[in-house]
C-alpha cells in the first residue's frame, strides 16, 4: 500500500476499495451508513405519520402488517 500523500477523493476511492475487498459490498455500505447524519426532522414526522397513536397501538398495527393473509 502507497504511504504518498492522497487527495481527499483518492482517499475516499482507495478506502471504499479495500473495504469492499475485506467486508463486501453489503457490510461497507453498512459501515458508511454509520457516519451519515441523515436528514429531515424525525420528531415532526413521526407526530404527522403517526397523530395521537400509543406506543402500544403502533406494536399492533405492526403486528396485523406482519400476520399472513389467508
Amino acid at each position: 500500500m502507497t504511504t504518498a500523500y492522497m487527495s481527499p477523493i483518492e482517499l475516499t476511492q482507495t478506502a471504499i476499495r479495500v473495504l469492499v475487498k475485506e467486508l463486501g459490498i453489503v457490510n461497507t455500505a453498512r459501515f458508511i451508513d454509520q457516519f451519515t447524519g441523515g436528514y429531515g426532522d424525525y420528531t415532526a414526522e413521526r407526530d404527522t405519520l403517526l397523530p395521537d397513536m400509543t406506543v402500544d397501538e403502533i406494536v399492533h398495527a405492526i403486528q396485523q402488517k406482519k400476520r399472513p393473509t389467508s
